[in-house]
């Protein structure tokens, strides 16, 4: 039986006038797509053509809320509320929720964006109130997150189906969470160095961290993130090296047999 894991990228992070990334050619390579819902980045005509693009190309669909941040691309932590967390959470995947329904699309999965994933990771009480957003805002949906995290625990908490994700293009420490992105050596650029790393995830379930040791990794959804400037050509790399070493890319449903 072959490997079978999902392929996913932050995509919709245009505003208005302003582009960012290369949606259209990206969506080509994953399996699933993660579509900012206009806090952090993204508005509603680029939230429904996404989800065009992404339902014309088979690609499984996901609710990608952050904070209410836009000038800081929602990488900025902000003090909020477990209720401020789940409000705006909910408002954000609902919004996705009705522009999927009238295209259709069933929406597969929610996955924070930036500062709140990053903090919901570490903080019971805000990866609690991301958990109950997920639950609550349609049956069924998935909550993507970091394996071993307070992300894991919110979700098997409050009953919500739980996958675990790791990121091709960042580097880890050696607790498992990614190093800041004002570090330097956090983001990673080098398509090939990324696909090897993201072959050892999938097969070996092992990372090397930012110290040098190596790590356990369990990958239900691999990321490559949309705003990555070689984002293209990391994730065309990652899928053919995926591809080559035998492992079947498919949407997280399938992956967690949903």
């Amino acid at each position: 039986m072959s490997m079978l894991v999902d392929l996913n990228s932050d995509v919709g992070e245009s505003f208005g006038t302003w582009t960012l990334g290369d949606d259209g050619h990206v969506l080509d390579y994953v399996s699933s797509a993660n579509i900012a819902c206009g806090f952090h980045a993204g508005d509603p005509q680029v939230m429904l053509q996404t989800v065009r693009l992404a339902h014309d190309r088979d690609v499984a669909v996901g609710a990608h809320p952050g904070y209410p941040d836009l000038a800081g691309f929602g990488r900025r932590a902000m003090t909020c509320t477990p209720d401020e967390v789940y409000a705006f959470c909910l408002y954000q995947i609902g919004a996705l929720v009705a522009l999927c329904h009238a295209e259709g699309v069933s929406l597969c999965h929610v996955k924070a964006h930036g500062a709140l994933y990053n903090q919901s990771a570490r903080n019971t009480n805000i990866a609690r109130a991301l958990a109950q957003a997920t639950r609550d805002a349609a049956p069924g949906l998935i909550l993507l997150g970091l394996p071993g995290s307070r992300h894991e625990a919110a979700a098997r908490e409050l009953g919500v189906p739980f996958a675990a994700e790791v990121f091709a293009d960042r580097a880890y420490r050696a607790d498992g969470s990614l190093v800041a992105r004002s570090r330097a050596g956090s983001v990673l650029h080098d398509p090939e160095v990324i696909a090897a790393r993201v072959i050892r995830m999938v097969t070996e379930r092992t990372v090397g961290t930012a110290q040098g040791e190596v790590v356990s990794v369990h990958a239900d959804s691999v990321c490559v993130h949309g705003d990555n400037p070689a984002a293209l050509a990391i994730v065309k790399t990652v899928r053919l090296a995926l591809d080559g070493a035998g492992v079947h890319v498919g949407p997280l449903r399938e992956v967690l047999s949903l």
